[in-house]
């Protein structure tokens, strides 16, 4: 592939991120083009492909990665069908984004690494916290030095609410295996140089207890200890009624940094019932500066043959605290990594 060329890609799985990801290749990435849709459900494929202008449409995925017309694809399929989808798009030679969890188990993550490794292609998983120009700016200043050893680390998720899903849809240990994920990577971007080494967690359904006998929990906080002497909390809602919330903070030696926000402007009314600030009610809004980010850097990295930024080794890494968290709530004892990871 020239330098100049953009990448085609093609998007699996057509619901509401999917088609988020669609919108935002066809129409903001430099350096890469929607070239298909894929999706098994009735004419979902057929009805965004012709939205966005993409010149395929199909409900067989095999359809997209024996083209010859695709570099790369873009898998937005539900989480538990995410590696074999990795696995399959590596042995047909193509480029892979996955959003995350790349997988759910350590044996899968596996996988679908050595897939990737064999095949040569990039692979990319959707942390899209790494590429928010806030979170960006507290690495570099980490990384220069400017708040000496990272000593406190947090990390928050709250979605908005109120939450009205159903409890029996939703897969067990989603609050770590697909929100709280997106912590335990943003920790460890934080936190360079050091390993995670030990996890304790709490969770209960504190907003429907009715449904923690099915197993959904709602409400989590779990603690991180990284190698470096470094101790982390992450904590995630499924219910905040402000807005979609997300947040880091990193306490040095030194100083101090933050960032995130749920504001979708920096406007504030003072006004005669208090301050007002409009907040964000979508993880797409509130990130799309980072989504448009995430597969930029995707492309280039198709395009320049160079790593991709986020890899499938630190999706393996976020999955063992994901892992470690559920086995501490299990068991109401902390957790090493080395218990789950090897």
């Amino acid at each position: 592939m020239s330098p100049t060329d953009p990448v085609r890609i093609a998007l699996i799985g057509a619901g509401r991120i999917g088609a988020n990801h669609a919108e935002l290749v066809a129409q903001r990435v430099v350096g890469a083009t929607l070239a298909a849709v894929s999706d098994p459900i009735g004419d979902a494929a057929a009805r965004l492909a012709k939205q966005l202008g993409a010149p395929m449409s199909t409900t067989e995925v095999k359809d997209v990665l024996t083209s010859d017309d695709i570099d790369a694809v873009l898998i937005a399929a539900p989480a538990r069908s995410h590696t074999d989808l990795v696995v399959a798009a590596a042995e047909a030679g193509k480029h892979v984004f996955c959003e995350k969890p790349m997988a759910v188990t350590l044996a899968d993550a596996d996988r679908a690494i050595a897939a990737t490794d064999t095949a040569g292609v990039v692979l990319q998983v959707g942390f899209n916290r790494r590429f928010a120009p806030g979170f960006i700016a507290a690495r570099e200043a980490i990384d220069a030095g400017r708040i000496g050893t990272p000593q406190l680390l947090r990390s928050l998720t709250r979605d908005p609410g109120p939450w009205g899903g159903d409890p029996t849809r939703v897969p067990q240990w989603t609050i770590f295996l697909e929100t709280l994920i997106h912590d335990f990577d943003t920790l460890c971007f934080l936190n360079p140089g050091s390993s995670p080494a030990r996890v304790t967690a709490l969770a209960d359904a504190l907003i429907r207890p009715d449904a923690k006998e099915l197993g959904h929990l709602d409400t989590a906080v779990v603690t991180v200890e990284f190698d470096n002497g470094a101790i982390a909390t992450a904590e995630a809602s499924f219910s905040a009624l402000y807005g979609y919330d997300v947040r880091g903070e990193v306490f040095g030696s030194q100083g101090m940094v933050t960032a995130g926000r749920g504001n979708t402007t920096d406007m504030v009314l003072y006004g005669s019932k208090g301050i007002e600030i409009d907040t964000s009610r979508r993880d797409t809004d509130l990130l799309g500066t980072s989504y448009v980010g995430e597969f930029t850097a995707f492309a280039e990295a198709i395009r320049s043959g160079r790593p991709a930024p986020v890899t499938g080794r630190d999706a393996r890494t976020a999955l063992a605290v994901a892992l470690a968290a559920i086995r501490s709530v299990e068991t109401g004892a902390a957790v090493r990594l080395d218990e789950v990871a090897s």
